[in-house]
């Protein structure tokens, strides 16, 4: 008993899960990418409310897409530098001026203003969440990100069901509807902010007790980073061509309604949750590689067979692609993390959002190239991009990347 209770006495803090804090940032997430997701499920709406044409639709999206991913990586770089804490309430704070400006607004350039504000908000909130999760995680990092992630993946995909339940009935000013989440989402993140602000105190004691040398990047370092980034830009333009075009495929090889379209996209963003839950645990017991391979080659010959089977397997097929394909989800970020300790908001920044701003510039070439080729011959094309997973062979092991620090 004397010794268990030494042992619990030396414990060191940064070994503890604290699951009541990846719990909450986890949610907040959920609330922040439901709150994104209200801008494109509001296309339908003000497309016929203000005439907009698609282009200015596009822009619409573009904006969102580009001020929430490629400022990511800046704010994790400074605040890596310098760590804020209570930036998590502000960003928030941000949206959800940007919320209420969109259910209000007379006009296109309000419209833009507001997806401005609403994406610095998420720009800020991606790499300090991220942060938060790394911080709570302990020893599991896997498991941290994956309880963190799997919040955003789910308000994502809650996109459909805004539309449909809130604003078809109610217009543009239904969007007020989702002040109250932004203000509870603030709320929760001043609370994550005081914890946050003391890890940050304790870590810098910690540092100042130890003499480390800085952690140099060398040029295997690059590499595998630059082939994190690539396989992320792959997974990225596959699961942007599903959630984009998949659709009007069902449509035009199956006569679906666009229903039973949206049911069948459910069912892939759902499985996609799901697998980004499991799939951090499952990197924790068997490795970030491992799974990162596993992810990417398993999912390839179901991604390749999908346009080719009939409706019934269709659901079943996009239903573990999403499950495997996203197992990965987590890991990535976890894995470059690791790869570049001490740059945590950084490597969130760059994983998540720049990564992602590129799967939306994708997803725009991809568009042109059904336009070019046609949208069938586009989704067979693409099926063939996880078989770029190849590439997580050249990686360094989990076991090399602790050897290194």
């Amino acid at each position: 008993m004397k010794s268990t209770a030494l042992q619990l006495k030396n414990h060191s803090p940064q070994s503890v899960t604290a699951y009541r804090f990846l719990f909450i940032i986890g949610f907040c997430h959920l609330l922040n990418d439901s709150l994104q997701a209200v801008v494109p499920a509001m296309f339908p709406i003000i497309e016929r409310s203000m005439a907009l044409s698609y282009t200015q639709l596009g822009f619409i999206g573009f904006a969102l897409s580009m001020i929430s991913s490629v400022m990511q990586p800046a704010v994790g770089w400074y605040t890596d530098k310098k760590p804020m804490p209570y930036a998590l309430p502000l960003g928030l704070t941000s949206t959800l001026i940007g919320i209420v400006l969109l259910a209000l607004a007379p006009n296109y350039l309000t419209v833009i203003f507001s997806v401005i504000l609403i994406g610095i908000g998420s720009a800020i909130f991606h790499p300090e969440g991220s942060r938060v999760a790394f911080m709570a995680a302990g020893t599991r990092r896997g498991l941290a990100q994956s309880i963190y992630q799997v919040g955003g993946n789910t308000g994502q995909a809650l996109a459909p069901l805004i539309t449909a339940i809130i604003l078809v009935p109610l217009g543009q000013i239904g969007a007020l509807w989702f002040a109250p989440v932004a203000f509870i989402a603030v709320l929760l993140l001043v609370y994550i902010a005081r914890w946050y602000s003391h890890q940050v105190t304790m870590n810098h004691t910690k540092r100042k007790s130890n003499d480390q040398k800085p952690f140099k990047i060398t040029p295997t370092i690059k590499k595998a980073l630059a082939i994190i980034l690539f396989l992320i830009f792959a997974r990225s333009w596959y699961i942007s061509c599903i959630t984009n075009y998949f659709a009007f495929f069902l449509i035009e090889s199956f006569s679906f309604s666009i229903e039973k379209a949206q049911i069948y996209l459910f069912a892939f963003l759902a499985a996609g949750a799901l697998g980004t839950l499991l799939g951090g645990p499952l990197a924790d017991r068997f490795g970030r590689k491992n799974i990162i391979t596993i992810s990417l080659l398993a999912s390839a010959p179901l991604t390749i067979l999908l346009p080719y089977v009939q409706e019934q397997l269709t659901l079943i097929l996009l239903f573990f692609i999403g499950f495997i394909l996203m197992s990965s989800f987590s890991v990535t970020v976890v894995y470059a993390q690791e790869l570049i300790p001490g740059k945590v908001g950084t490597m969130s920044g760059l994983t998540v959002g720049l990564a992602f701003g590129m799967g939306a510039i994708g997803s725009v070439l991809l568009g042109a190239l059904a336009d070019t080729i046609g949208l069938v011959q586009t989704i067979q094309a693409v099926g063939y991009l996880p078989l770029l997973g190849l590439l997580s062979l050249m990686l360094p092991s989990d076991k090399v990347i602790r050897n290194w620090y």
